[in-house]
């Protein structure tokens, strides 16, 4: 810790440095010292700050300490420790203060560009401007101005993805923030049982957890090779059958899903997209000298099943194909998973 004072005849007065105490005091010529390491500095009383005189233990050896002529006499800052770890840390607060000022007040999100602001200047996100009538900060109306000055800040600076929290340590330019999320793994995970009437979502970890207690009726069976028995496909209406697999460390969930006239079957991973891709699964129908086989990769939970139904990447077979490999009413589809 160092100071310093201007005289009013120009002059400069020299303080020193004790740093075991961390304390500046006027040098004393009576006074007695403890045996610590100290150093004096004098500063010129120029506008600006050009040259540091060192003198070590009353010994006067000058020593050239650069030039500051960059920094003037009001704002000159002379500290010690590391300068690079202060101008680093310093920078971060700056970016995260700037960051900051992007934050919505509704949803708490940052606001990207288009930006848009009420007659105050207040900003709020595009996804919740949808929802408001008026500015939820000053109440004003809300109409449809840009904030153009805020839209050319936010292409120069990047932004923590949403699930933060929950681990993510990607920072990102906004144009790719959104698409980056909706494939962040640390996005939180959906029940993966298909329908729409189960709503909880948490994190991979917890997902086991969950079905073992919200979905006690799922039957878990053990080993690479299994045979999936689907019973009264003839049922009416949208149908699911479900059922787990633990094989290799891992569960795979296997889904034959009803839609009308159409049988869609696939294999999704309890797990994230890298894990996914590790595996291998096979699905094979066989009935009297006919055979029908799908290989792939299993979906990711993170990923879900409906767009690959949708996409029909995945074993699909209609009502009467399903009636020429079932028996009695119930078919079975041999189930294989393998490391690709």
């Amino acid at each position: 810790m160092m100071m310093m004072k201007n005289n009013s005849n120009g002059n400069s007065t020299t303080f020193t440095v004790h740093e075991r105490l961390g304390a500046a005091i006027a040098p004393n010529a009576n006074a007695s010292y403890p045996s610590t390491t100290t150093c004096s500095i004098n500063l010129s009383t120029s506008s600006n700050c050009q040259s540091i005189t060192t003198v070590n233990n009353s010994n006067t050896n000058l020593m050239p300490a650069g030039s500051l002529s960059s920094a003037t006499a009001a704002s000159c800052n002379i500290t010690t420790g590391n300068s690079n770890n202060n101008s680093t840390s310093n920078s971060s607060n700056q970016h995260q203060d700037l960051v900051n000022l992007f934050e919505c007040p509704v949803c708490f999100d940052y606001a990207l560009p288009p930006i848009l602001q009420c007659q105050s200047g207040h900003i709020v996100c595009s996804q919740c401007r949808q929802k408001l009538s008026s500015c939820p900060t000053c109440r004003g109306p809300l109409g449809n101005i840009r904030n153009l000055g805020m839209e050319k800040v936010a292409d120069t600076i990047v932004f923590p993805c949403k699930y933060q929290t929950n681990g993510c340590l990607s920072n990102l330019v906004h144009k790719h923030k959104l698409e980056h999320e909706d494939c962040c793994d640390f996005r939180p995970y959906m029940c993966p049982c298909p329908g729409a009437s189960c709503k909880w979502q948490g994190s991979l970890e917890n997902v086991m957890q969950h079905l073992w207690l919200a979905h006690k009726s799922i039957t878990t069976l053990q080993g690479e090779d299994i045979v999936f028995l689907a019973t009264d496909i003839t049922l009416p209406g949208a149908v699911d059958w479900v059922m787990m697999q633990s094989c290799f460390g891992h569960h795979f969930m296997l889904v034959l899903e009803k839609q009308e006239q159409q049988f869609f079957a696939i294999v999704q991973l309890i797990g994230s997209r890298q894990q996914a891709e590790k595996f291998v699964y096979r699905l094979e129908l066989n009935g009297s000298k006919r055979r029908l086989t799908w290989e792939s990769t299993p979906k990711s939970i993170h990923d879900g099943i409906q767009q690959a139904i949708l996409l029909s990447d995945c074993l699909v077979f209609d009502g009467a194909t399903a009636l020429l490999f079932s028996e009695n009413g119930n078919l079975a589809i041999n189930v294989t998973v393998s490391i690709g």
